[in-house]
């Protein structure tokens, strides 16, 4: 019998393990052509309206602003933008991802990043008990209870999508 390989902590599950945050780790086959959560929620059979994915945003002033919103959804970036209390949002560049964040494109997890940003979460993780984020690596993602995560990151729960 082959035995398992163990899976590797991430920054975001050593940042929940410090806090005491309890979470469940699950891994899925990464498909490099698709990165998307729905694509993830598929191959699981599960909601996609329980994961989550995280973008980064950029303000006028060169600051950012962490957004989750579910996976089948769209960032609506002026409604994101007056919750935040910025004039405006931009989508940061996918090759500015990994030196702000630590993270890369599919692998990006609003916790554990290289700096805390300002956090928000779109309104509807709060009809569930757990909800899906990245682990902070491809093939890696975490249910957290939607609460913890908030408490957490110090999130703003708010309608962000469109």
């Amino acid at each position: 019998m082959a035995k398992q390989e163990k899976l590797q902590k991430t920054n975001a599950m050593r940042e929940l393990d410090r806090a005491g945050i309890a979470y469940e780790v699950q891994t899925y086959e990464v498909d490099e052509s698709d990165l998307s959560g729905i694509h993830v929620a598929e191959q699981l059979g599960e909601n996609p309206g329980q994961g989550f994915k995280t973008l980064v945003t950029e303000t006028p002033s060169g600051g950012h602003v962490v957004c989750c919103i579910p996976v089948a959804e769209e960032l609506d970036l002026k409604r994101a933008a007056s919750v935040a209390g910025e004039k405006a949002l931009s989508m940061m560049h996918v090759r500015d991802l990994v030196p702000v964040t630590g993270y890369m494109r599919g692998g990006c997890s609003p916790i554990g990043m290289k700096k805390r940003f300002p956090t928000i979460i779109d309104e509807t993780c709060e009809l569930w008990d757990e909800i899906y984020i990245s682990g902070g690596r491809r093939g890696v993602r975490l249910a957290v209870a939607p609460d913890d995560l908030v408490a957490f990151t110090g999130a703003i729960v708010a309608a962000i999508t469109r």
